[in-house]
């Protein structure tokens, strides 16, 4: 038992380390705005967009009812 509470510790002090070094240098900030969003860019500018000024008025939604 003392053997499982050891390894529990160890394990639980290296994920304290690991999410405070995450914190402190705030590398989920820096992933997201090096690596996430221009990869999210570079997808969501190439998606094909229906061009909303080129409808006609009469075929948009009604939006009263």
């Amino acid at each position: 038992m003392l053997k499982f509470i050891r390894k529990l510790l160890k394990i639980l002090g290296i994920a304290y380390i690991l999410l405070f070094a995450v914190f402190f240098f705030d590398l989920d900030g820096k992933f997201m705005f090096y690596v996430w969003e221009p990869m999210m860019v570079k997808r969501f500018d190439k998606m094909q967009r229906k061009d909303a000024t080129k409808t006609p008025y009469e075929q948009k939604a009604d939006i009263e009812g």
